[in-house]
């Protein structure tokens, strides 16, 4: 996929995530997927993108312990501790 502008996550238990671009891509603001982060380990998350300078905003209106952030395209990703 880098030919074309995209890119291949390999994740755990085999699972992939794929990255596609589209021309004219206008990111959503409400709109995004959520990612399962596991237990404990969502603060060592959140202060490696800071880190690295990727937005980290947490949000307490749910019982699980959750933030957002940013691709690199402006796409809003959720990162929510679990299990």
């Amino acid at each position: 996929m880098r030919a074309r502008g995209g890119a291949w996550f390999a994740l755990a238990d085999g699972r992939q995530l794929h990255i596609g671009v589209e021309r004219g891509f206008v990111p959503a603001r409400k709109a995004h997927p959520a990612l399962r982060v596991g237990a404990g380990a969502i603060d060592a998350l959140a202060d490696r993108l800071a880190g690295v300078g990727a937005p980290v905003t947490w949000d307490g209106a749910l019982s699980a312990r959750r933030f957002y952030t940013e691709d690199p395209w402006g796409n809003r990703l959720e990162l929510i501790e679990g299990g």
